[in-house]
């Protein structure tokens, strides 16, 4: 699909150096108890070289990789188009394109400031009574800024304060968001997310474009992964394209060596219907249900491979990278729906159907995205991946 798309694209112009972030700094990281470095992140120490030499060490020897792993098979390309450069040709819309591009701001200034802010608890509590750490304050805070300050965005809400609150009367979207996905992980320094679903004002039967709408209602989603590197999904018209940030591939240089701060990394990403990868979640419920202790017991007789954190953005995210997954979310009684579904199950829903995979409400077995927001805060059973797997999820677990 690389080859179909690329042909059309214009040629890309790279200029990279991320704007300072003094400005933010002075409005967001100026709180006592927060300090975040707003410089850019120190040099990289490793030559080209020595990466070089690194990837060219055999893999097949005695101590080369399981056939079970799942390594990367993508190659590298000669050259990868630019932020601009995609988006003009492959989303119409000149607002959603403002959206997105503010939106990955967003996301590149949360990745600024997760490398140098310490996780402590910062001695507040969201709505829900957690106790909310100092990385969860300065991403939600960043969010916030970047749709107040947005001349497309009328409505914002963040899974911490789940409400709808105005933003700019003229904008057009409302967008909703997971701030920091997987504050129980974060201490250990492992891969946490941002999610982002943006709806139009005028959809559901409010004003605020939420209340009454339904996942499949988007106009489009984001799906931010900070890791060893800051990669986002974002849905556009052709597909799901997936953007890395601060990458300085050989070949994409300038003459003053500078790079773009976002490349296209992958395009048109697909959803194999069949996998061998399982992420089973909330797995408490099978004390209850017994279909789903069937289903785990089938995962591992047939021999699957578990990759789960307990993070629903790498969990779910994989499924892009290695072109399959199947994560699994099912409720009980005693192990209730804890997901949110505009913030959380919608914008997941909406990127994973788009490029081939399926979802499951966890209840009727239909479309998560076809779930009607009822509240802001409303909770979901999920099941999404490649479609086999969800239809043996809905077989089993569901009896549908």
């Amino acid at each position: 699909s690389t080859s179909s798309t690329s042909a059309s694209l214009p040629t890309a112009s790279f200029t990279f150096p991320r704007k300072p972030l003094q400005t933010m700094a002075a409005q967001i990281f100026a709180m006592p108890t927060v300090a975040v470095r707003a410089a850019a992140a120190a040099p990289r120490r490793t030559t080209r070289a020595s990466v070089k030499a690194a990837r060219n060490v055999s893999m097949n020897g005695e101590y080369g990789a399981s056939g079970t792993s799942f390594y990367t098979t993508t190659e590298k390309q000669e050259s990868y188009d630019s932020l601009d450069a995609v988006l003009s040709a492959k989303c119409a819309d000149p607002e959603i394109v403002a959206v997105i591009k503010e939106q990955l701001d967003a996301c590149a200034d949360i990745t600024e400031a997760l490398r140098s802010a310490l996780v402590t608890v910062e001695g507040s509590a969201n709505t829900f009574g957690d106790a909310q750490l100092s990385v969860d304050v300065i991403a939600d805070q960043i969010m916030w800024d970047a749709v107040k300050s947005s001349a497309v965005v009328a409505w914002g809400a963040s899974e911490e304060e789940p409400e709808v609150k105005p933003c700019n009367p003229n904008g057009r979207f409302t967008v909703c968001w997971d701030p920091l996905d997987g504050s129980s992980i974060v201490d250990n320094n492992w891969a946490v997310g941002t999610m982002i679903g943006i709806w139009s004002k005028e959809s559901g039967t409010g004003d605020n474009g939420l209340i009454g709408a339904t996942g499949r209602d988007q106009v489009t989603a984001l799906i931010a992964l900070y890791g060893p590197r800051t990669t986002v999904l974002v849905g556009l018209d052709d597909g799901v394209y997936e953007f890395s940030y601060g990458c300085t591939p050989e070949g994409c240089e300038l003459a003053d060596g500078t790079f773009e701060p976002w490349i296209c990394s992958r395009k048109k990403i697909q959803i194999k219907p069949d996998t061998r990868i399982f992420s089973p979640a909330n797995m408490r419920a099978s004390a209850q249900l017994p279909g789903y202790k069937e289903l785990l017991n089938f995962y591992q007789d047939e021999g699957y491979t578990l990759r789960y954190t307990g993070g629903l953005v790498p969990d779910v995210y994989q499924q892009f990278t290695k072109n399959m997954g199947i994560f699994t979310n099912p409720t009980s009684e005693k192990s209730p729906a804890k997901l949110r579904l505009a913030f959380e199950a919608s914008p997941f829903g909406l990127l994973v159907e788009q490029a081939g995979g399926k979802t499951s409400d966890g209840v009727t077995g239909g479309s998560v995205l076809d779930v009607v927001i009822n509240t802001v805060d409303q909770r979901t059973p999920l099941c999404i991946g490649s479609a086999n797997e969800v239809d043996r999820f809905n077989k089993v677990v569901l009896g549908k």
